[in-house]
């Protein structure tokens, strides 16, 4: 491992510290934790990455700093209202309760509940919740599965058009990778709309008419929209179809990715209703029109239009984890459970705790609220619980930014072939002298086997001389 000035300094800085011991041992629990070995201290998350600190695997042994830092938690702070208002409820009854004790403790007894309700629905009330958090866990990592084929299947077609580039073509074949690299892009606008653009009646934004494009919004209609429902119906029973005007947006075509989308292909994208799904229209078309050839056949033009089947698939798969909500019964059936028992159980536990019942009661409601806003958070984990941008970058940056070096791993030698060829030349001419053998040559006398040997040498000395030189010819 190489040391550099900064690690001295760091090493000396550790020395310090471990002189006094107590200095390492509070940064080690409030900063991260070490590598074995090394001075560098690994870093929860960075801010551009959204600045939540964690640990690299959240290791138990982090569990100082997790504690410490509950107040900057963020499903706390969405859960804030709720549990204040439970907590702030529990408090109340424990004043009460304790105000009627002093003046009279039979009427203090008519608070008391018995605990046993609470006990028998712990269990339903723990298999609402967790059965929401797995299935809203199942979709997260559905979700991480579906950009998982994205990512595979434009990799293997970016692989097959560089295999067949010469039956392709340059140019079709670079529309083609320019458009692949802007699928994940609009599928991820699709699926979080509104995520770059402006609408065109905003004056907080400036916009430059040379450099931005108009366009609607695109987003697929959720099972819950009303306004979806409607025209639905009335499309069926009345055969209207009016649908609300929509508002007009504008996006800078200088940015991603838009910028990626060539020539003409840019407007008719943005005119498009499922610009992800028109993207792999027009790749289909492009791989269509490609000519049959030697080593071009309708075998290898089905295997690339198959994967843009499968990237037209993932999808739809995207919209079905978007679209599709938790049952709604279900979710307020459980909200419904959650908010009566916990504000029923101060009256089981408030003769017990007395004055500790709020803080008990704040607990109670930050873990059980905390389970059911976790399943909430991730049930779309388009949302924000998948980085979509970095996925969305990995891809372009493998079928387009990379080109150049991973274009080298195709380019094998033109003299491969011509060795080829000189090896099949090198068969004919043994057959042709061993034909000779048994013939007399042009002075009448016969073709002996030293002369057959000298011939036979000769030509493996050259076949041999041209493989030597091609293997050790770098790739170019």
């Amino acid at each position: 491992m190489f040391r550099t000035k900064e690690d001295e300094d760091d090493e000396n800085v550790d020395d310090d510290e471990n002189n006094s011991g107590v200095g390492l041992w509070l940064g080690w629990l409030s900063g991260g934790k070490r590598l074995r070995g090394t001075n560098k201290v690994i870093m929860r998350e960075a801010e551009e990455l959204g600045g939540v600190p964690r640990s690299d695997r959240y290791s138990s042994r982090d569990w100082f700093h997790n504690t410490i830092t509950l107040l900057n938690s963020a499903i706390l702070r969405d859960i804030m209202s709720p549990v204040l208002v439970v907590t702030s409820w529990g408090t109340f009854l424990a004043i009460l309760h304790e105000k009627l004790l002093r003046k009279s403790a039979e009427a203090a007894s008519h608070m008391y509940f018995p605990a046993a309700p609470h006990s028998l629905t712990m269990s339903a009330l723990g298999l609402l919740l967790v059965f929401r958090t797995n299935s809203a866990y199942q979709r997260f990592a559905e979700g991480r599965k579906i950009w998982e084929t994205i990512i595979n299947n434009a990799r293997d077609l970016y692989r097959m058009c560089m295999l067949y580039e010469n039956e392709i073509g340059i140019d079709k074949r670079r529309r083609i990778q320019r458009l692949l690299a802007a699928f994940p892009y609009l599928l991820r606008h699709r699926i979080r709309p509104n995520l770059v653009m402006r609408r065109l009646d905003d004056e907080e934004y400036e916009r430059d008419p040379e450099n931005t494009i108009l366009l609607y919004q695109d987003n697929g209609p959720r099972d819950t929209d009303p306004e979806a429902a409607i025209v639905a119906k009335n499309e069926e029973e009345l055969g209207q179809s009016r649908r609300k005007t929509r508002p007009l947006y504008w996006v800078d075509k200088r940015t991603l990715p838009w910028r990626l989308l060539p020539g003409e292909a840019l407007e008719y994208c943005a005119k498009a209703q499922n610009r992800p799904l028109w993207v792999c229209d027009r790749m289909a078309r492009e791989l269509r029109d490609v000519p049959d050839g030697p080593k071009f056949s309708a075998r290898e033009r089905l295997a690339l239009i198959a994967i843009t089947n499968k990237l037209s698939a993932c999808i739809g798969g995207a919209e079905r984890i978007h679209q599709t909500v938790v049952p709604l019964n279900y979710a307020r059936h459980t909200l419904r459970a959650l908010t009566i028992w916990l504000f029923s159980f101060p009256f089981a536990v408030v003769k017990d705790l007395r004055l500790f019942t709020g803080p008990v009661l704040f607990v109670m409601s930050w873990l059980l609220f905390g389970v059911y806003e976790i399943g909430y958070a991730i049930e779309d984990p388009f949302q924000g619980s998948l980085r979509l941008s970095i996925l969305c970058d990995t891809i372009r940056r493998d079928v387009l930014a990379d080109e150049r070096l991973r274009a080298t791993a195709f380019d094998l030698e033109e003299k491969v072939e011509e060795l080829d060829e000189l090896v099949e030349r090198e068969g004919e001419i043994v057959d042709e002298i061993e034909t000779m053998t048994n013939q007399t040559d042009v002075n009448g006398t016969d073709v002996n086997g030293e002369d057959l040997k000298e011939i036979m040498e000769a030509i493996e000395t050259i076949t041999t001389g041209a493989a030597s030189e091609n293997s050790t010819q770098p790739y170019q």
